[in-house]
């Protein structure tokens, strides 16, 4: 039994759909209960499937979240944190603290009230996973969006942290790096549409760009991280690369994404 944030819409809904037809029964949680009635219609699951309207940044509803679950369906076994917005493509001079703060809070508090809240319940289990999703963006700066990159790279030392804390359990933890997928997230982040996957991960030339679709990236994410386990899932040749790149020269890999994506910000 998976609980799954951002289950309304892109890589979060094909997380579910995935889950579903392998036979599980699934938590879909999003803010918009219009986007998990669509969920719901595509998954045609009957009594696996519970869908919860929920607010990731509200800590109190987020800490009820759990038991409702495991009075739905008996017990949890997975936690799979895919909810997150970006910014708009703008220097950081020019991002309202508003802005700023609804990112962090839904990117970064939104992973730890959810993670917070259901990590005891999957200590109880003899075998369960803990999948939080990072970016490309947090493994390297993207100009345009500051804030952005740096509440996914928090995300991802945060679920390295909590790698290093609970290595000795039951609890598997992974941390999900993927590339350009095509989703919805500039429409769904408030900041309009003007931007392709493409922006988030500017490649190396002779390194095709090839935006994943979503559900792609929710197989990768059910059979290397939920299935497997593993520590770390990079996803799409970009994001491989240039997680490569940042390692063994930094600095170098900062200003090819600078120049690459220049003239996105507005």
């Amino acid at each position: 039994m998976f609980v799954v944030t951002g289950a309304g819409n892109g890589i979060g809904r094909e997380v579910t759909l995935e889950l579903l037809r392998r036979g599980a029964h699934v938590a879909a949680v999003d803010l918009r209960p219009e986007s998990l009635a669509t969920t719901a219609e595509l998954a045609s699951a009957g009594h696996r499937l519970s869908l919860h309207t929920l607010d990731l940044t509200d800590r109190e509803a987020v800490v009820r979240l759990p038991e409702q679950v495991a009075e739905r369906h008996g017990h949890l076994d997975g936690l799979i944190n895919v909810a997150g917005i970006i910014q708009r493509f703008v220097p950081f001079t020019r991002v309202p603290y508003e802005e700023m703060a609804r990112v962090v809070d839904v990117n970064l508090w939104g992973t730890l009230h959810a993670t917070k809240a259901c990590l005891p319940y999957l200590l109880e289990r003899p075998q369960a996973c803990l999948v939080n999703l990072s970016s490309v963006g947090g493994l390297l700066p993207l100009p345009g969006q500051t804030v952005y990159g740096a509440s996914k790279a928090a995300v991802k030392l945060f679920t390295e942290g909590l790698y290093a804390e609970l290595r000795r359990t039951a609890v598997t933890v992974s941390v999900v790096l993927p590339g350009a997928v095509r989703t919805e997230i500039a429409a769904n982040s408030g900041v309009g549409s003007r931007h392709g996957a493409e922006a988030f991960a500017p490649r190396p030339r002779g390194v095709p760009f090839r935006a994943l679709s979503p559900a792609r990236v929710a197989r990768t994410i059910v059979d290397q991280a939920v299935a497997e386990g593993r520590y770390r899932v990079v996803v799409g040749a970009d994001s491989v690369v240039l997680d490569r790149l940042s390692r063994l020269a930094p600095q170098r890999a900062t200003e090819l994404v600078a120049r690459k994506v220049a003239d996105l910000l507005g």
